[in-house]
């Protein structure tokens, strides 16, 4: 390692790649908050945050795991539960009188139809405002699970794989091929509750 008074070390951060501090640099000198989309396997969080001296403050956040709430017994982690995390996330932003983010990835690749943008989408749904080309939001058959239930409906013809392919959806009692208007209940609960509050 190189060392001497004339050599600076680089922040961790830059040196493991977390953080690309030039785009961290445009983002707060937006001077919008951030909708902040970090997907894993199994969940997903979406976040409001506002960048400070002192460091980041979350204005308003939402996990996957808090759908439970709202009845929803699909995956955490899916493109459905990405939409519907983002809108949970959005209207808890709208209520605090937050109108306008712009979307943060992180490190993440950027792929048209995303998790990422199914989570925006979700959040741009809900009234808050972020700026985005419609080219890349998933399409909206995609957003409620269509895909899944299709795919559900082919593997219904083999008994034993559909079962160890749903066997977490079944296992909640809800079959693949329900998703779509399971999605539409769930989105529509998360709606109504915000509606009461406003």
């Amino acid at each position: 390692m190189v060392k001497g008074s004339q050599y600076n070390l680089r922040y961790r951060r830059r040196r493991s790649g977390t953080t690309d501090y030039r785009k961290r640099k445009r983002l707060v000198l937006s001077g919008l908050p951030r909708l902040v989309v970090r997907p894993a396997n199994k969940h997903i969080t979406v976040q409001i945050v506002e960048a400070q001296a002192t460091g980041d403050r979350v204005l308003a956040s939402a996990h996957s795991s808090e759908l439970k709430e709202y009845a929803w017994k699909g995956s955490g982690g899916n493109l459905p539960a990405a939409y519907l995390t983002g809108s949970l996330a959005g209207y808890r932003a709208k209520s605090k009188g937050i109108q306008t983010a712009i979307l943060d990835v992180g490190r993440r690749p950027v792929t048209p139809g995303s998790r990422l943008f199914a989570a925006m989408s979700g959040a741009v749904d809900s009234g808050i405002e972020v700026p985005h080309g419609e080219e890349i939001l998933p399409v909206k058959e995609r957003v409620r699970g269509e895909h899944i239930a299709a795919y559900g409906k082919v593997l219904s013809q083999n008994a034993d794989l559909y079962q160890k392919r749903f066997s977490s959806y079944l296992k909640h009692k809800l079959k693949p091929e329900d998703i779509p208007a399971h999605f539409d209940q769930v989105r529509e609960k998360i709606s109504h509750s915000f509606e009461k509050t406003a």
